[in-house]
């Protein structure tokens, strides 16, 4: 396709494919042309929803000329399988996390998308939102000086309590580290840059847990993987982190902290698009307030940067080598807690520039 709104179509219907489809219908240089899931009938109800005009099957979607990027909304079992599927029918692919299972599957899509000429993006995309690029700005302004080290913590008591299904999100490929890890890995490598080594524990509190709401409510499930998960990072640009990724927690948390030479900077939850964020000075008592500029437009704000370096030529942000250092990140804390050793990652991970001054979701720049 040589010029316009690029073609766009959504290939899983499950709870996140409303998020992206009212971002993505509100972008007026992309078009939502179609809606794919296993269950065809859900496709069609949330094709009717968003006015999307086509809907059906995995093969039906990827057979329609004017899809140019495949959204992979599936299940992360699923995620290798279908980017796959996007690539060979010639497609550019952007899909949620975690790119794959395993990194030898992430980079295999990575080497067919490279063979095909072709692009991969990965979610999280919140880095883009205007919290984590205020929070980038800040560091590159030397708001708070040198960063020295990081503490980020998400814990609480489990997504079992109020989602429908979830028994996927304590199988392998999720879990606290897999399902909500890769916010915080992702803004901090988008921040700091690739991750040098690693080291690591974890446990699983308990085998089975009872679905909270829903039709289901009151089913027991197994749990495949573990709930609690400490690790220790070494940035090759030379702060550390201590991380904390748990669904045993019965206080909810949420932070990233940033310390560096002059101060230290509190940043929004990376699950999110917003602020605050928060800076607070050696011999100060109080945190300060700084800034959040930029755009709160949610989910999808990946795929436009994507569809935009699709027309420009350019690089975009959340890419699909940004995606697979995070995927050998999680898996080498996975392999750290089971070895009790200290491991390093072999991948490294692009800069990310932050957005221009005045990136804007809903204005048209596609002729």
């Amino acid at each position: 396709m040589s010029g316009g709104p690029v073609g766009i179509a959504l290939i899983g219907a499950g709870v996140i494919s409303t998020q992206y489809l009212t971002a993505l219908s509100t972008f007026p240089d992309v078009r939502v042309l179609a809606v794919a899931d296993l269950d065809v009938e859900r496709a069609r109800a949330a094709a009717d929803t968003y006015g999307v005009p086509a809907a059906g099957d995995v093969a039906s979607v990827l057979a329609i000329p004017e899809v140019e990027i495949v959204v992979n909304l599936t299940i992360p079992a699923a995620h290798a399988e279908v980017a796959g599927a996007a690539l060979q029918a010639g497609k550019h692919v952007y899909g949620e996390k975690p790119l794959a299972l395993a990194p030898a599957d992430g980079a295999k899509i990575l080497a067919e998308a490279q063979a095909a000429g072709l692009r991969v993006g990965s979610a999280p995309d919140t880095f883009l939102g205007a919290g984590l690029q205020s929070a980038a700005r800040a560091l590159s302004s030397g708001a708070i000086g040198e960063p020295v080290a990081v503490t980020a913590v998400t814990q609480g008591p489990g997504p079992e309590s109020w989602h429908p299904n979830p028994e996927f999100l304590f199988q392998y490929g999720a879990g606290p580290l897999f399902d909500i890890g890769p916010y915080y890995l992702t803004a901090l490598v988008a921040l700091l840059g690739p991750v040098s080594r690693v080291s690591a524990t974890a446990r699983q509190a308990r085998a089975e847990r009872v679905i909270g709401s829903g039709p289901k409510a009151g089913t027991s499930f197994a749990v495949e993987v573990p709930t609690h998960v400490q690790a220790l990072l070494d940035f090759a640009s030379g702060p550390s982190a201590s991380a904390t990724f748990s669904f045993d927690s019965a206080v909810s948390r949420r932070m990233i902290e940033i310390t560096g030479t002059e101060g230290t900077l509190s940043l929004p939850d990376p699950n999110t698009f917003e602020g605050p964020l928060q800076v607070r000075a050696f011999g100060e008592e109080e945190w300060r307030d700084l800034p959040v500029t930029g755009s709160v437009a949610g989910r999808g704000m990946g795929v436009l940067d994507m569809a935009r370096a699709v027309r420009g030529g350019d690089e975009h942000r959340a890419s699909g080598e940004l995606a697979q250092h995070v995927l050998e990140l999680m898996s080498t804390i996975t392999e750290s807690a089971e070895r009790h050793s200290v491991l390093p990652l072999e991948s490294g991970a692009p800069a990310v520039p932050v957005l221009p001054d005045g990136w804007d979701p809903v204005a048209a720049t596609l002729t």
